[in-house]
């Protein structure tokens, strides 16, 4: 160790020496800067009073995420013959539905993450992408999109 270093923190004696009223957390090196000051998401506000239980305050989180299971448990329990398409179905309109929710309701508590445009296209995109893909999945879709079989015909030659 240099000669007039501190062994806790690594600097200088002269440097701990400029402010010795200062708290030792204002003298010590950060390795990592924290940050104090971080705007929260455009929603993220919490979605009912703080006097209701968490459950009740996260209730657009939790509508999205127990459709999003329910779909979820449909495609692994497969209890019927179309079970993956109605599951997967189930998964994007969860998607769509947290877009709806992001756009209609002021405070949507964890549910925003971004702002709320980035939020809606995301959410929505997604969904929508999701739910078009179960409706065209083979065997015997129930959406039939023309030049969707030309376009692979040709692309896997």
């Amino acid at each position: 160790m240099a000669a007039g270093t501190s062994p806790d923190t690594g600097s200088t004696e002269a440097g701990a020496a400029a402010a010795p009223d200062a708290p030792a957390a204002t003298r010590r090196a950060r390795r990592f800067s924290l940050t104090r000051d971080t705007a929260r998401p455009e929603g993220g506000g919490r979605a009912a009073g703080g006097d209701a239980p968490a459950p009740a305050r996260q209730w657009p989180l939790l509508a999205v995420l127990c459709t999003a299971g329910a779909g979820l448990l449909i495609v692994a329990a497969d209890p019927f013959e179309q079970a993956f398409r109605v599951g997967t179905i189930l998964i994007g309109i969860a998607l769509v539905l947290g877009a709806v929710l992001r756009v209609t309701v002021r405070s949507v508590g964890m549910l925003a993450v971004r702002s709320r445009f980035t939020d809606l296209v995301t959410y929505g995109l997604l969904g929508v992408l999701i739910v078009l893909l179960a409706l065209v999945a083979q065997p015997e879709p129930w959406l039939d999109i023309p030049f969707l079989e030309d376009a692979v015909h040709f692309t896997v030659r």
